[in-house]
């Protein structure tokens, strides 16, 4: 799938950086990582418009089941992983069961 190789392309630019270096690209680097966002975006944005996926939605839902997953005051600071969230019968989720759904 066209997507992930250029994922895979924009992780490359970052791959032999040092944090600070990541942080703060050159102006060369900088370039590069823009023109492989590019390519990433159009890429998911076609994806999503084929499978009917609202993006926007889809991002908020993914939000809104990580904050009740992982608390703040219970997840600070922590690598420990979460229990299952039991289902919710108020995200939004088309009757096929993909999130984000747009008729």
């Amino acid at each position: 799938m066209a997507l992930a190789g250029e994922v895979g392309e924009l992780v490359a630019e970052f791959q032999w950086l040092t944090p600070a270096e990541a942080e703060n690209p050159d102006p060369d680097t900088m370039a590069r990582v823009r023109a492989e966002l590019g390519d990433v975006t159009g890429y998911l944005v076609r994806l999503a418009d084929v499978l009917g996926v609202d993006l926007i939605a889809a991002a908020h839902v993914k939000l809104d089941e990580s904050e009740r997953r992982y608390p703040p005051e219970l997840y600070r600071g922590s690598a420990r992983k979460a229990p299952p969230l039991p289902s919710c019968a108020d995200e939004d989720t088309a009757p096929s069961g993909r999130v984000g759904y747009m008729p």
